[in-house]
């Protein structure tokens, strides 16, 4: 499992190029089945209190500064079974479900249908056949996906499937499982449910590795470290030579200086 993992979180890396190759429609680069293993986690050490990057990358045997790691929480909140600030993560609601044995089912579907890509293909091919694999790479181009990432998307995509229960009548057809969610029934209250994120006003969404590191920012107007900032800004380094071409690393080093002025001092 760990160099499956690796290996698409490698695969995750090398999707960065140009603007106009990047995704417009969200979707994970590892499977439900990974997301679900960090909901596990989280439940069996924490229960529904946080924990932080660290603690969730040593439960899981990784390193909290590895891209697969990084991958893995992407797709978490992608699913929508973690939520949390920054470098912090607990249980969502839908996280909840997902790792009591009762709801599990059910929770799955939702989290599968949670992801843009994933419901569009859905509602594309309810109650149909879907195609090969070459045309339904082909589809989610059409539907946002860059060229370059269409058929690790696709695979993705069908691993999701068949943990979310998808696939139980044949890889042929995508079949909602037998549980009580309805995707398109409004909520109890009269309103609609809340169509799916697609990466904001269609701007190309952010690469995995770079949302991954804004969320570990601090808030504002809290205390944070210099050697915690020389930490944060190497790791920006690190993830630019990974994600962009060009000659030449960069190498943050601290030094002791005077505080600059905030605009109000």
């Amino acid at each position: 499992m760990d160099g499956q993992k690796e290996a698409v979180a490698n695969a995750a890396t090398k999707s960065a190029g140009h603007a106009r190759q990047r995704s417009t429609i969200g979707f994970p680069y590892t499977d439900l089945k990974s997301a679900i293993e960090l909901a596990d986690a989280i439940h069996s050490q924490v229960g529904l209190r946080d924990c932080d990057d660290d603690q969730l990358a040593a439960w899981t045997k990784q390193s909290s500064k590895s891209s697969t790691f990084r991958v893995q929480v992407y797709a978490a909140r992608t699913f929508r079974v973690l939520e949390g600030d920054g470098s912090n993560h607990r249980l969502s609601e839908l996280g909840r479900a997902v790792v009591d044995p009762k709801q599990a089912r059910e929770a799955k579907a939702r989290a599968f249908l949670a992801v843009p890509l994933y419901k569009a293909v859905y509602e594309k091919y309810r109650g149909g056949v879907l195609p090969p694999a070459a045309a339904l790479s082909r589809d989610m181009v059409a539907l946002g996906v860059s060229e370059k990432q269409k058929d690790r998307a696709r695979l993705v995509f069908e691993r999701s499937a068949e943990e979310a229960g998808f696939f139980e009548h044949g890889k042929q057809r995508l079949v909602m499982p037998g549980v009580a969610y309805q995707p398109d029934v409004p909520g109890e209250n009269g309103s609609e449910r809340p169509e799916p994120e697609k990466g904001g006003g269609g701007e190309p969404p952010l690469h995995p590795f770079i949302q991954g590191l804004l969320q570990t920012l601090p808030k504002p107007e809290t205390e944070w470290a210099a050697t915690a900032r020389v930490k944060w800004l190497q790791t920006a380094a690190n993830i630019f030579d990974l994600i962009y071409k060009g000659d030449g690393g960069i190498k943050i080093e601290t030094a002791m200086a005077q505080r600059s002025p905030r605009p109000s001092e």
